[in-house]
């Protein structure tokens, strides 16, 4: 598993301290992460190939005596499945947070922090399993070291504070449809075929969603909206196929509503012409 990236300096804490069982000691400070928002509330949709950037949003709440530098003393909020004593996978920035402070009091400052969690599909989704409800967990950790070409010494302590909410990563969803034949005279029997696809992020490549349910629309030349036709069943490697009565020229197009793991997609519209 990847270790957390925040930093060459973060990286090596967590290596030590065993991010797989992190656990505070009696130095750790008390932090409060609180209203922690993952990409504006809306699920994480990663393909194959580009990496999602994800804002996250939240406030924290630090000793007033507690000094984050960045250097030494870290926090952030990652994202992570499983749970902090077993940990499936984790996500999180790889560039420090940004912090504004908003209150104060003689023991604590409270401070509104933004971060981007990067999501590269070839690095970090290793599986199916990835596709499910992540938690957001806030982290902090402060390291101590000494680095020569006659000593090294290195010290740290990590904490996790889990389930401070939630974040759903879905697989990417692909969907085209072909009209045929066109043009066509008023009456005739059009076949509409398509494919629907789902990002693998274990071979990096798109591969057909069978026994997904997919529905045809048509929209009249000169309409901006779409009505819905009939509803079919994607078969073996995504494959769709259904004919319809021709009767106006227009396009037709599929509409996939996504499941829990995978997002929907609406493939581009094709032109038939009925003569």
């Amino acid at each position: 598993m990847r270790k957390l990236a925040i930093g060459t300096a973060l990286s090596g804490a967590l290596a030590l301290a065993g991010i797989a069982a992190p656990a505070a000691s009696a130095a750790t400070p008390n932090l409060v992460f609180s209203d922690v928002t993952v990409n504006k509330g809306k699920a994480i949709v990663v393909g194959t190939t580009k990496t999602v950037n994800v804002p996250v949003t939240y406030t924290l709440t630090r000793p007033a005596d507690l000094v984050i530098d960045n250097k030494k003393t870290f926090a952030a909020v990652m994202l992570y499945r499983g749970t902090l004593k077993s940990l499936g996978n984790e996500l999180d920035p790889e560039v420090m947070p940004t912090c504004t402070t908003t209150a104060t009091t003689d023991t604590t400052v409270t401070e509104s922090c933004t971060e981007t969690i990067p999501v590269d599909p070839g690095d970090y989704l290793y599986d199916a399993a990835d596709a499910t409800t992540w938690k957001a967990g806030g982290l902090y950790a402060h390291l101590d070291s000494t680095v020569s070409d006659d000593f090294l010494s290195s010290e740290s302590d990590v904490a996790i504070w889990g389930s401070l909410g939630t974040a759903k990563v879905q697989r990417a969803a692909q969907l085209t449809a072909d009209a045929s034949p066109e043009p066509v005279a008023k009456g005739k029997t059009i076949t509409v075929k398509g494919k629907l696809t789902r990002a693998n992020w274990e071979t990096g490549k798109y591969a057909g969603y069978t026994g997904q349910k997919a529905t045809l629309q048509f929209r009249a030349e000169g309409s901006k909206t779409y009505t819905n036709v009939k509803a079919i069943t994607s078969g073996t490697g995504g494959a769709l196929a259904t004919t319809v009565k021709a009767s106006k020229s227009g396009y037709y197009r599929y509409v996939f509503a996504g499941t829990a793991t995978t997002a929907a997609a609406t493939a581009t519209g094709d032109y038939i012409k009925v003569k």
